[in-house]
């Protein structure tokens, strides 16, 4: 994982204190952190219990945060120690980098469910209120696969699916007409802007140019395309499902289908927190690894599907969640699938384990589209945020099998829907060969 560049980059470890960084984003040399310090009122416990007994975390309601509902719901915190963990509704990912930035010793939340270039985002400030660097780790990727690309019925007759090339007479005429498409997505720079682009410029489709590319938060997403606000979206569950359901829409692909196990959302918390509470991050990563194993089996599905469903979490039917979940998709297009390979994976081949080589592609795309600089030393970056030595610890003290604990931070080299592949030992071939791009 090389430099992508010669030039001089915008962060450094310091030689002072192991995990501790200066960021110098964009030219700000004020690399002081603004934000409040993370602080809790319960006691610390004595012996070898967690320094800490409670914590907040946050949650958007996609079907890929059940690992820490699941985990609060089945006394999997307590389980191991953290009795006060608090499970807390985000009503979009803006808001979880606001709760995130202010710690809970400020009001806010010490970790999250977070769309796993956020944590990099929020490491070098260039997302923060502030502009200011808040130090995050990524302690587990939360799964893999299940989100999707939908599209309104209007396009149906487009026959578009994972190959993007069919809209192109679409925008051709809406252009003819003096109008631009919309297309959906959460974050900027997040998976789904991510998967977005990537879908659009494989298919010869530029989204800085040829479309407008929305941020909704996801639980607006069917609400928006039902009145026009836009022609296309990409989210995680259940929303995909539940636009099919209402008729108001098709899924063209899942994202599974254009990069297969790619990696997606993450269980963040920030630096401080973790660095000022090793033993109680550690009791909250084996209570999240242990409900990602339990989510995974499919005789739990159900249960999962009926407890995230309930209004405290999602408030959103049950049938809308259930059949995606277990791996059965009816696209609203008369393609259905049953028991699909490519759908969302919680541990199964190793879902969980926040592989290096994943972020480097995550911090390559980001460098693409132009939201982070292209001299980023995305090595030295990844090294201090992505914290996969703490997730080996907590697999092993749950006696995770050793043939279920990666040996190399790299899953290797990649390989994409249309052919393109990423070596993370050369991530700069790799976006030299992309033909659009905005870097």
């Amino acid at each position: 994982m090389s430099k992508l560049s010669r030039r001089k980059f915008i962060l450094t470890a310091s030689a002072a204190a192991a995990g501790t960084m200066i960021i110098n984003a964009c030219g700000n040399g004020n690399n002081t952190q603004t934000t409040a310090p993370t602080t809790t009122t319960a006691p610390t416990p004595t012996g070898d219990g967690p320094e800490v007994t409670t914590a907040k975390l946050g949650f958007i309601a996609l079907t890929d945060s059940a690992p820490l509902i699941i985990a609060k719901e089945k006394g999997l915190f307590d389980k191991y120690g953290m009795t006060g963990v608090e499970v807390l509704k985000q009503a979009s990912w803006p808001v979880t980098r606001d709760n995130l930035e202010l710690g809970s010793g400020g009001g806010g939340i010490d970790g999250a469910h977070i769309l796993s270039p956020m944590p990099y985002f929020m490491t070098l400030g260039t997302i923060t209120k502030t502009k200011q660097p808040v130090p995050m780790y990524i302690l587990a990727r939360l799964n893999v696969n299940g989100q999707a690309i939908s599209v309104s019925n209007t396009y149906k007759d487009s026959k578009v699916n994972v190959d993007s090339s069919p809209i192109k007479d679409v925008l051709t005429k809406a252009k003819a007409s003096g109008k631009q498409l919309s297309c959906a997505m959460t974050f900027p720079g997040g998976t789904h802007d991510l998967w977005m682009r990537y879908w659009l410029a494989a298919g010869g489709i530029d989204p800085n140019n040829d479309v407008s590319v929305i941020p909704v938060p996801p639980p607006q997403m069917v609400a928006n395309m039902k009145v026009g606000n836009m022609e296309a979206f990409c989210v995680g569950e259940p929303w995909n499902a539940q636009l099919v359901n209402q008729k108001a829409g098709f899924t063209a692909f899942v994202t599974g289908e254009m990069w297969k196990d790619h990696p997606e959302k993450a269980l963040s918390l920030r630096k401080d927190w973790v660095d000022a509470n090793p033993k109680a991050a550690k009791a909250l990563l084996m209570a999240v690894l242990e409900a990602q194993q339990w989510c995974d089996k499919p005789e739990n599905i159900d249960e999962m599907c009926q407890i995230v469903s309930q209004d405290k979490w999602f408030k959103v039917p049950v049938a809308d969640i259930v059949e995606r979940s277990k791996g059965n998709i009816d696209f609203g297009t008369g393609r259905t699938e049953q028991n699909f390979a490519n759908s969302m994976k919680f541990w199964k081949n190793n879902a969980s384990y926040p592989f290096k080589s994943h972020d480097l592609w995550f911090l390559t795309e980001n460098i693409r589209w132009g939201y982070i600089p292209a001299d980023t030393d995305t090595k030295t970056l990844i090294d201090a945020v992505n914290r996969e030595d703490l997730w080996k610890e907590a697999a092993k003290a749950l006696k995770v099998a050793d043939a279920e604990i990666p040996t190399s931070t790299s899953r290797g080299v990649e390989t994409f829907f249309d052919g393109v592949k990423f070596d993370p030992e050369n991530p700069k071939a790799y976006l030299d060969s992309l033909k659009i791009k905005k870097a």
